[in-house]
């Protein structure tokens, strides 16, 4: 068995050498005639076949410096979504290393979320999947917690929140919301932030169902007093009296002051037209 494993071990380094000689003579001429990219891609895929057979001899550190380094060569190259898959691999090798054996299990945890927001990214923005998006947010999330790491964890969380609410699931994004203003009222440092995060779960409520919002606002003053002297407290209370008034106008009107003091970001003035347009139906309804 260790013979098989010495001979895995070496076949690997082999093919990590004659990937980095492929590296190197590719900064050259290759460039100018555009053989460079393919030279990289060899490179790229003997670093992933050294890493799968590093992983086999279950020398798990080598299999992770292995596919670290094909990962960067793809961001070079500006495969993204392959050099993504790459450093999970990474991550996934490192994770699996001897704690004793190596101080990377300090933060490794840290590794592992980086690449999941870095995965997330490119699912946000060049793939436009944010399904796939919100899952390794989460996954992020998860690991930061292990680490301690709650802030980081939170940063992580409001992701999944935003674009949870977008594509209507309230109740995910209200719990998300909900806990992280509750962590944030009890921070000296964060305190001014958690109406924010009180405002939003409010308009989550609020596209679900009124009354519901209604007694969470409640609930967000009763537990954090300084949330009833937020502009925000004022203008969702504003909104509730014309959405019960079916008075369109006055809804329009509220988010207008509020907007011209603070400008509202993008999400909250989705949500707030979601909101108006239930007025808007219902009204034609009563015609």
């Amino acid at each position: 068995y260790n013979m098989d494993n010495s001979g895995k071990e070496k076949e690997a380094l082999a093919l990590i050498a004659e990937a980095d000689k492929k590296r190197k003579c590719s900064r050259g001429f290759g460039i100018l005639f555009g053989g460079s990219s393919r030279k990289y891609e060899e490179a790229c895929d003997m670093y992933v076949r050294a890493g799968n057979m590093f992983k086999m001899a279950k020398n798990w550190s080598a299999a992770g410096s292995a596919f670290s380094q094909a990962a960067q060569l793809h961001l070079q190259m500006d495969n993204k979504l392959d050099g993504a898959i790459n450093f999970l691999d990474a991550g996934n090798a490192f994770k699996k290393v001897d704690p004793q054996g190596i101080d990377i299990t300090i933060g490794r945890f840290t590794i592992a979320a980086k690449h999941h927001i870095s995965i997330a990214e490119i699912y946000e923005s060049e793939l436009l999947d944010v399904n796939k998006a919100i899952s390794h947010y989460e996954q992020a999330a998860d690991y930061y917690k292990g680490e301690e790491s709650t802030s980081a964890a939170n940063k992580c969380l409001l992701k999944v929140a935003t674009y949870a609410a977008q594509l209507e699931q309230y109740q995910k994004a209200i719990d998300i919301y909900e806990q992280i203003g509750t962590y944030a009222m009890d921070s000296v440092l964060l305190k001014y932030g958690a109406k924010d995060h009180f405002f939003k779960a409010a308009l989550c409520h609020f596209c679900v169902d009124m009354l519901n919002a209604r007694l969470s606002v409640q609930r967000y003053e009763e537990m954090f007093p300084a949330f009833s002297d937020a502009r925000e407290c004022k203008l969702v209370k504003k909104l509730l009296d014309a959405y019960e008034e079916q008075d369109v106008d006055g809804f329009t009107n509220a988010v207008k002051d509020f907007d011209t003091i603070s400008r509202l970001d993008q999400w909250n003035t989705t949500m707030l037209l979601r909101i108006k347009k239930q007025i808007q139906d219902e009204e034609s309804d009563l015609r």
